[in-house]
Order: C-alpha cells, then sequence, then structure tokens
C-alpha cells in the first residue's frame, strides 16, 4: 500500500477475493437482507474488497457515500444493517450527541479494521450504543486473516481468531513460538496473493516456497486463541541490546490522565544504539504533563522500555484510513538530531513540548561512532547504531541500508533461498487459483 515505503502491486487472483469473500459472509452472517453503510475510500482494499465484495458475495445492498460524514451516516444508520469502518470514523460519531441506543438499533454488526481500534474506544461504543465491534485483520495481499467472533467475546485490543481456512502462526528466530510469546505473524490460505508486480526478489523475499507470508507485523497468540498485534516488525525498538516492543508501551500511557493516544518510536542514541521517544496527542481540554507521564511510567515498566522522551502534541499524524505515521514521527526526529529535538520536534508535528530524562548528547564525534548492528523482523530494514557494537560505523541521523529479509533469516539459504511464485493457472468460473 505504500505506507512503509514505495508502493507495490499486490497481485490477487480471482479466486484469492472471491474465497475470502465466501469466507466473510459466513463469518459475519451476511444474507441478502443486509444494507451495508459503506463511507470507505475504495482505494484501499478495505473499502474495494471487503466491504463491497462482502455484499456482493451475500446478495445485500449497500448504501454507498462518497466520503465520511458524520451527520450524513447517523442521519443513514435506521436504513442499515452493518457499518464497516476504520477507528477514526467511531471516534467521531462518538462525539455525536445524536448517538445513541435508539440510532444504532437497526445495526447488528460493527466492524473496525485498518488501523488498531483503542479499547477505550471499544468500550466507549459499547457503553453508548450498546454494540461490541467486531475488530478484525488483514492486510493488502492477504485481504482478511482474522476476526474476532460473531458470536462470542469481541476482545477489544485483539483482532480475535484466524479466519475458516487461514492458517496463522508466531515465528521466532528458530521456528514457530508457543502461546504467550511476541514473534513475526505468517499467515497461509487461499486469500493469500500470488507475489509483487514486476518485483520477483521483493516476492521472494516475503512469500515462502510452501505458501506462506510473512506480514511485517509482530503479534502473540493468548491461551484463548485471540491474536493480538504488537505493530510493525520495522517499529521495533532496540535500546542497550533489548527489544522493546512499542504497543506495551502505548497500552500503558493510553490508560494515563490527559492521554488520548500515544506513539512510541526509536531514535538514535550513542549510548543505547535507540532511545526510546513517546509522542503523546493530548485529550481535549488536557494538558498532560509529560513528566509525570515518565514517572507513572518508572513504577510500571523496566528502564529500558521508558521513554527518555515525552512529546506532547495536539495530534498524531495519520493517512487517509487512519493509520498512524510513524514513519514521519521518526523522519522529524532524525532529521533534526538528539540535540535539536526540545522544541523543534513539537513545531514540526504539531504544538506540544518535551521532557528530557538526561541532556542531550549531540552530534557524535569521529571516535564515538559506534557500530551498526541490524534488526531483525524488517520487511526494509534500518541500520540501528548501538555504542557497545563496535568501532566501525557512520553517521547516525543519515545511515539507512536496506537488506534483504531473506539473507539474515536463520535457516535460510545464502542466496535467500526462495523464488517467485509461479503465475496463478486460470480455471473455470473462478479466475486465478494458486497451485
Amino acid at each position: 500500500s505504500g505506507t512503509t515505503g514505495r508502493s507495490k502491486g499486490a497481485m490477487l487472483s480471482h479466486e484469492n477475493l472471491a474465497s475470502n469473500a465466501r469466507t466473510l459472509v459466513q463469518a459475519w452472517r451476511f444474507t441478502a437482507e443486509d444494507v451495508l453503510l459503506h463511507a470507505l475510500p475504495v482505494f484501499h482494499t478495505h473499502g474495494l474488497f471487503v466491504a463491497t465484495n462482502t455484499v456482493l458475495a451475500s446478495g445485500g445492498t449497500m448504501l454507498f457515500l462518497g466520503r465520511f460524514d458524520p451527520t450524513q451516516v447517523l442521519a443513514l444508520l435506521p436504513r442499515a444493517t452493518a457499518m464497516m469502518g476504520v477507528p477514526t470514523f467511531y471516534t467521531r460519531l462518538l462525539k455525536e450527541a445524536g448517538l445513541t441506543p435508539d440510532a444504532t438499533a437497526g445495526i447488528r454488526l460493527f466492524v473496525s479494521g485498518s488501523a488498531p481500534l483503542l479499547a477505550e474506544t471499544h468500550r466507549d461504543w459499547q457503553a453508548r450504543t450498546g454494540h461490541a465491534i467486531l475488530e478484525r485483520y488483514g492486510m493488502t495481499e492477504t485481504n482478511m486473516n482474522t476476526s474476532n467472533p460473531y458470536d462470542g467475546e469481541r476482545r477489544a485490543g485483539t483482532v480475535g481468531f484466524p479466519l475458516p481456512g487461514v492458517e496463522l502462526r508466531i515465528m521466532g528466530e528458530d521456528g514457530p513460538l508457543p502461546d504467550g510469546e511476541i514473534g513475526m505473524i505468517e499467515v497461509r490460505g487461499p486469500n493469500v496473493f500470488q507475489g509483487y508486480w514486476r518485483m520477483p526478489e521483493k516476492t521472494a523475499e516475503e512469500l515462502r516456497p510452501d505458501g506462506w507470508f510473512i506480514t511485517g507485523d509482530l503479534g502473540t497468540r493468548d491461551p484463548d486463541g485471540y491474536v493480538s498485534i504488537v505493530g510493525r516488525g520495522k517499529d521495533l525498538v532496540i535500546s542497550g541490546g533489548f527489544n522493546v516492543y512499542p504497543k506495551e508501551v502505548e497500552l500503558l500511557i493510553d490508560e494515563l490522565p490527559g492521554v488520548l493516544e500515544s506513539a512510541v518510536i526509536g531514535v538514535p542514541h550513542p549510548d543505547f544504539g535507540e532511545a526510546v521517544v513517546a509522542v503523546i496527542a493530548r485529550a481535549p481540554g488536557a494538558d498532560p504533563d509529560p513528566q509525570a507521564i515518565r514517572a507513572a511510567l518508572e513504577r510500571r515498566l523496566a528502564k529500558f522500555k521508558q521513554p527518555k522522551q515525552v512529546i506532547v502534541v495536539d495530534e498524531l499524524p495519520r493517512n487517509t484510513m487512519g493509520q498512524v505515521q510513524k514513519a514521519a514521527l521518526r523522519q522529524a526526529e532524525i532529521d533534526l538530531g538528539y540535540t535539536e529535538i526540545r522544541a523543534p520536534i513539537a513545531g514540526r508535528i504539531g504544538e506540544g513540548h518535551a521532557a528530557f530524562m538526561h541532556p542531550s548528547p549531540g552530534r557524535l564525534s569521529a571516535d564515538q561512532k559506534p557500530g551498526l548492528r541490524r534488526h531483525h523482523h524488517h520487511r526494509t530494514r534500518r541500520v540501528r547504531q548501538d555504542a557497545r557494537a563496535g568501532a566501525a560505523g557512520a553517521d547516525v541521523r543519515k545511515d539507512r541500508l536496506k537488506v534483504r529479509r531473506g539473507r539474515h533469516r536463520p535457516g535460510r539459504k545464502p542466496d535467500g533461498g526462495l523464488a517467485p511464485r509461479p503465475s496463478p493457472a486460470r480455471s473455470a468460473g473462478a479466475g486465478g487459483s494458486r497451485p
């Protein structure tokens, strides 16, 4: 989609799309009697395939809006039985006085996806309307992979279970991980795409010969089987040699008074390789104190996970699907450098202020430049600085290195050990199908 780098063309066969639509019709109980309120953009898989194809496959009806407008959506809710949206839809509707149990009485299903739904939004929506939002997980290359159950507990903060016909595993350095551990999410099934258009090397890096697709998302599965997304592999912060998963820190920050939401990123640091930085969007009318936030986290997080900086802004940068753009936050940090980050960074991403745990060390001198260590689990990996890794290196604000993930995966052949998938064979009535 281009969210994490240059846009890529994902080759989806007719059967990839049809199989997922059939699965969603069954999983979400769509029938010809349903009326879907559709306000999603159709340049994205959520609006183009998930919403549209599910209605087509069920023979239902669609109320199609050119754009999301809270007032218009509220006016049309009584005519609909289902709505699919991104978290921003629900947070904006919660601000409308007209959102009541009566306004949503005819709706049997609210679905959210494309970006993480805050547990607070999940709770607030249920309290206001009596409906529990169903959160699911997917991507352009696969359409939908998991879903909270239609019948049963729709657990806030999770994306539910693998859909029928879809296999999911959590992979570590040495293979599949047990429940409760964090690793790379891989999926396999009839919904998985055929490869990237005219990008055989990229296809080889991310699609294994046996059909498992490496999603680039870090996740975990609890003992009940619910899958949770921890974050993108590229968002992993390595501080002092320890892995810091942003989602863990963000969940704790989001619970604090005056915080609407947060984004945790890593920025270059001469001692730790990377420093944990928390960028916080203030709640309406609130003015959270960065020092108080740091103090609250000290009691709940290990030292290496605690933010070295806390920056308060009006809002976090997002794309058109409501996804927080951490790359934009990181770029603002990196462009300015660690010394100059104090006031300018707030101006780059919104008005705000920052708190620091210690004085900024400034730009490294030639004899201070440390060695470089590579992230694992990255689609496009940035070389990170680690002061204890050696003497070679370059300016941490400018060095970037793209490496093929396959060359660094344990058990892989030196040449990556993967080949582009063959073109899908055509079959009557079903379009392309996977071999």
